[in-house]
């Protein structure tokens, strides 16, 4: 087996010991008679509005993606941004963060945009993405500042402080330092020969690429359709946190703002690099739901659970669906052809 193909198992191994770590933890101390009664008591209906409210948000990241996209190239169409944002979000189940590398490869493949261009617009949503989430944190803690400032503090922003002060701060920025040092003293003494190699000009198509990607923004011609997609996006987190609550008795008092809430803590959960947000998303979910509202544990895991995977279903099928449509259409026009 060759180096890279080494690392990228470990990687995987690694990703998916840290999701069953995670799981672990969520459902340590659970008591499975009430696990089970919280089950029973879930209204499966709404369970399944929320599954359609998360296709929603789908469809507004495509339209979103193609729109930063339709600089390059008028001619992409929603059906193949949607093919690929459904096949990324379907890709993370099995290689963490590797979806959004998936998903520039649809596009490329059907050859309406550059790979290095296509990496360069997924780079700038996921700015605004960050953007975004960052302002409906400063909303919910500016909404109810001791309980959702409280929890945000004590759990999330003081064990960061704690690992990155002091000496641990000193250890993560030495080698980054060391390594930016080296690669200008490599560049100064290398820098004309690297260029004229096949790596360097491979390494400056893809900076150039990923540079005109995210320069597409100051081409769009209808800025506001970006923002008001970006809030459609929102909106249908939003939809998707409150409709799952209205599926549980044991939450059923909780209100628009505790869903933003939730919103805020499940993206947190997502956004960790373990397959498809496993384990980070049960383990911080259900640690809201009890530090803030005092819910008991096997309550809070099955609310985690079935808000997860109710998600984790649709990513999955719709990417596959997704998947099998585009080698469909793929092989129709290759037997045009012939």
């Amino acid at each position: 087996m060759e180096k890279s193909g080494l690392r990228k198992v470990i990687q995987y191994v690694v990703m998916l010991a840290l999701a069953a770590l995670l799981l672990y933890y969520s459902f340590k101390g659970v008591e499975w008679r009430s696990f089970v009664e919280s089950l029973q008591k879930c209204r499966w209906g709404w369970i399944a509005l929320s599954m359609l409210v998360g296709i929603l948000g789908f469809l507004f990241r495509a339209l979103r993606w193609r729109l930063i996209m339709l600089p390059f190239n008028k001619d992409i169409s929603v059906r193949e941004s949607y093919d690929g944002v459904t096949i990324a979000y379907a890709t993370n189940f099995v290689f963490p963060r590797a979806g959004e590398v998936a998903r520039c490869g649809v596009l490329a493949k059907g050859g309406k945009i550059s790979f290095e261009s296509a990496l360069g617009t997924v780079v700038l949503e996921r700015v605004w993405d960050m953007i975004s989430l960052l302002f409906f944190i400063v909303l919910v803690v500016l909404l109810r500042l001791d309980e959702f400032g409280g929890f945000l503090s004590k759990h999330i922003l003081s064990p960061l402080v704690e690992r990155f002060s002091g000496p641990s701060i000193l250890y993560l920025l030495l080698p980054i330092l060391a390594l930016v040092l080296l690669s200008i003293l490599l560049w100064r003494v290398f820098g004309a020969r690297i260029l004229r190699s096949k790596l360097g000009t491979r390494v400056a198509k893809v900076a150039k690429g990923l540079w005109q990607g995210m320069l597409s923004a100051f081409r769009m011609k209808r800025k506001w359709l970006f923002f008001a997609y970006t809030l459609g996006l929102w909106f249908s987190y939003w939809l998707t946190s409150y409709v799952t609550i209205l599926a549980f008795p044991s939450v059923g008092e909780l209100t628009a703002v505790d869903a933003l809430f939730l919103m805020i803590v499940g993206g947190l959960g997502w956004v960790v690099p373990v397959q498809g947000g496993l384990g980070a998303y049960h383990f911080i979910v259900s640690l809201a739901l009890y530090a803030v509202y005092a819910i008991p544990q096997s309550e809070g895991v099955v609310f985690a659970t079935i808000s997860h995977e109710a998600q984790a279903v649709i990513m999955i099928l719709c990417g596959l669906i997704s998947l099998v449509s585009i080698n469909i259409s793929g092989k129709r026009r290759k037997s045009l052809k012939e």
